[in-house]
């Protein structure tokens, strides 16, 4: 089977199923849901009000009916209206989306770079002093919690020395300190294994046999010890950039950005179900695109894993 078709199988799938998870979290969230449509708690609701709610959201009807009329409005792009607001629900992601694709993506484009500078000087010079500095600052990395490293750059360079802001994205330097706090907590696992990749490969018969024809080293390093180091790192990288999408919430919540973590966090605490429903399939969607991208940059990587598949198929 083509590839492509294979992937479009793959996703009507996947989107089939964060749909029924989807409309699982209305159906077996606790409280009820008219009631917070009705905000019963601040105004005065009769039974007749609640029950024409309910008619009109058909939740009297049987189960199967109120999956298939929730497909529907997904399939035209419509998750109803946000109680938080009274905006249409893809309104309101469409608002959050762009801070959160920002955040992530200036994140992993810092992370790259320590990855690869980190990284390649320790595969460079393995057990000196570059190779363990290196490996205290993963370790460091690693172990620090990304909210308490955000209060502590908000703390130094927000309220100390007054040269970035602690919350918001009003300015492009709103970007910097959130970016620092997430590159520090995501880049370790990089770091380690581009290092481990690069010295496993650089000792492989094919950058042997490089070596003895006289290759020049920048040559073998960017054709051969590179190329075959990325694959691994490609995968994490992948896995990684989805979780970004799926909202930070804890740093965006910490520096105020007002991303789709934060919102969906609003909305779980407002029993905004609506927004919920829609966060989970058009992050999970999104998280399914990275990885078809994930395995066609393997392809383009390792040609071999093509030529393996044409020969299952």
């Amino acid at each position: 089977m083509p590839a492509a078709i294979r992937w479009i199988l793959q996703g009507a799938g996947f989107f089939f199923v964060l749909t029924l998870i989807s409309f699982l979290v209305l159906q077996l969230a606790p409280g009820d849901a008219v009631l917070s449509m009705l905000r019963i708690d601040t105004v005065a609701v009769t039974t007749e009000e609640m029950q024409a709610l309910r008619q009109q959201l058909g939740l009297n009807n049987p189960v199967w009916q109120q999956y298939g009329r929730f497909l529907g409005g997904v399939l035209r792009g419509d998750f109803g209206t946000s109680l938080m607001t009274g905006k249409p629900v893809m309104t309101e992601l469409s608002r959050a989306f762009p801070y959160t694709l920002l955040l992530a993506g200036v994140t992993m484009l810092v992370v790259v770079v320590i990855t690869f500078v980190l990284g390649g000087l320790a595969a460079r010079y393995p057990k000196t002093v570059i190779d363990k500095a290196v490996g205290v600052f993963c370790m460091a990395g690693a172990a620090v919690p990304t909210f308490w490293l955000g209060l502590l750059l908000i703390d130094l360079f927000s309220v100390r020395l007054h040269l970035l802001p602690s919350s918001g994205l009003a300015t492009s330097a709103g970007l910097v300190l959130p970016t620092v706090a997430l590159a520090i907590a995501i880049a370790p696992p990089y770091i380690k294994i581009l290092r481990t990749s690069l010295i496993e490969a650089s000792g492989r018969e094919f950058v042997r046999a490089a070596r003895a024809r006289g290759v020049a080293e920048p040559v073998i390093f960017a054709k051969h010890t590179l190329r075959d180091s990325l694959i691994p790192l490609v995968t994490i990288l992948g896995v990684s950039l989805g979780s970004l999408l799926g909202g930070t919430v804890i740093v965006e919540i910490t520096f105020g950005i007002p991303g789709v973590g934060k919102l969906a966090v609003e909305a779980l605490a407002r029993r905004d179900y609506g927004v919920v429903q829609a966060f989970i399939i058009v992050v999970g969607m999104g998280v399914f695109v990275i990885n078809m991208l994930v395995d066609l940059s393997y392809r383009i990587l390792d040609p071999a894993i093509s030529l393996k598949g044409a020969e299952r198929r």
